[in-house]
Formats: structure tokens, C-alpha cells, sequence
């Protein structure tokens, strides 16, 4: 897989919101939800040696600076092989359901870093510090990240959001 540049994105200000959710919508449909590799339908994900996750870290009371990070581990192994962290100065605010606006250049620079310096090491799927499809379009960070970088990508979310009939209520709490 080949990650391609894309456009700068991130600088928003004055960017009309019905623009968002035009590209949104763009990206969206080239969106794959489907399995595509072998080790995605093995029951034992043989095939699978390279898993990375990728986060954005705010530095309190700070919401310009951020420290991009990428780790990738071997599978089934766990063990650290390729580790990159810069900080980053973002120029998009925030954007209630834009999140991949703001974030998405920053980590898509730490593959692309990764795949012109290590190709042997790019992941095979990347775990991603936001929502994917559990998002108010179904088209989170996750999402984003995984159409402009053509890698799978799983959002892993640290805030549930109320979508598709998913209320945090005493319910959700005694599930999680």
C-alpha cells in the first residue's frame, strides 16, 4: 500500500461548515468496510505481524500544540519495532464532528514518515484515538485516517458518542 499526500486540510478557519460536510461526504464514499485482506477473515488473524495506533496529545491548556504520535508493535508479539513522536502546531480549531480535520494531517504525516523511511515496518491496521463509523455521519477520525492513508483503521474512542441509538445511561455504565 502506497500512502499518497493529500491536500492540507487542516487550516479551517473561514472554511464554510456545508464545505466540511461536502468533503466529509467525499471521503465517505470511498470508504471500505469490508475485509479486504486474508488475515481480516483468518479466525486467527494469521498473516497479521504489524498493528500501530496513532494519537494526538494535547498539552493541558494548550489547544494549538499537540505531540503526534505513531507506535506500531509485532503481532502477535506486542513488542515495540518503530516509534515516532513530534510535536505539532495545529492551525484547524475544533469542530464538533470535524475532529479529522484538525487531526488527520498530523498523523498522516507520521505514516507517511514511516513508510519513506522503514516500508518493511508500515502496519497493517492501525488503532486510531477516535470514532469511526460511531460517529454523527459514520465517518470519524478513524474513517478519515484510513481513506486518505489506505490502511485499515479501527477507532478506538475514549468518549462514547450518542449516535445511532447509543445513550450513555446507567445501562451503558453497567456494560462497560
Amino acid at each position: 500500500m502506497s500512502l499518497t499526500p493529500t491536500p492540507d486540510l487542516v487550516n479551517l478557519v473561514g472554511t464554510s461548515v456545508s464545505w466540511l460536510l461536502l468533503e466529509q461526504d467525499r471521503l465517505r464514499q470511498r470508504l471500505l468496510e469490508e475485509d479486504t485482506e486474508a488475515w481480516q477473515r483468518d479466525r486467527n488473524f494469521s498473516g497479521l505481524e504489524r498493528v500501530a495506533g496513532v494519537d494526538l496529545s494535547y498539552i493541558k491548556g494548550d489547544h494549538v500544540n499537540a505531540c503526534a504520535q505513531l507506535v506500531v508493535l509485532s503481532y502477535p508479539q506486542l513488542e515495540v519495532v518503530y516509534e515516532d513522536s513530534q510535536m505539532v502546531a495545529l492551525t484547524a480549531p475544533y469542530l464538533a464532528g470535524f475532529l479529522a480535520f484538525r487531526e488527520s494531517s498530523a498523523l498522516l504525516e507520521r505514516l507517511q514518515r514511516l513508510e519513506h523511511n522503514q516500508p518493511h515496518l508500515l502496519p497493517q491496521v492501525v488503532f486510531v484515538d477516535g470514532n469511526g463509523l460511531l460517529h454523527h455521519r459514520e465517518f470519524g477520525l478513524a474513517c478519515h485516517l484510513g481513506v486518505l492513508s489506505g490502511l485499515p483503521c479501527v477507532g478506538v474512542a475514549k468518549n462514547l458518542l450518542q449516535v445511532q441509538g447509543v445513550h450513555k445511561g446507567e445501562e451503558h455504565r453497567a456494560q462497560v
